[in-house]
């Protein structure tokens, strides 16, 4: 029966790419479902064979310890020559959509706070 190693869900591309290519390299037989159109499954990378899998979560462990040292550092880099995604740089190039996220937010805890509200009054 095949195990679930990784969803996709808000996985890069790239990181997607290195899994599977790490999979391949350790031999481990493994396919990719894609996600679903309206969103109900967000695809995912599985292995083929059950005893894979404590295998197949080292070489991940490893991995994404690799991965989130090497992503840390781009991101300080990127923040010391100030070519880093900020809140200002996004308000900048996206003005409409940042304005949209916030009300969107404020609306959204308005409508968890009503109840209390009306309890109050």
């Amino acid at each position: 029966m095949s195990k679930l190693l990784l969803n996709l869900r808000n996985v890069a591309d790239d990181e997607i790419q290195d899994v599977t290519a790490l999979l391949d390299q350790a031999g481990i037989a493994h396919y990719r479902t894609e996600p679903s159109p309206w969103g109900i499954s967000w695809g995912g990378i599985w292995l083929r064979d059950d005893a894979d899998q404590p295998r197949a979560k080292a070489l991940m462990a490893e991995y994404q310890q690799a991965r989130g040292v090497r992503v840390r550092a781009e991101r300080q880099a990127a923040l010391r020559d100030g070519t880093a995604e900020t809140f200002g740089s996004l308000l900048q190039r996206r003005p409409l959509f940042v304005v949209a996220v916030l009300l969107g937010m404020l609306a959204a805890a308005a409508l968890v706070l009503l109840p209390f509200m009306l309890l109050r009054g």
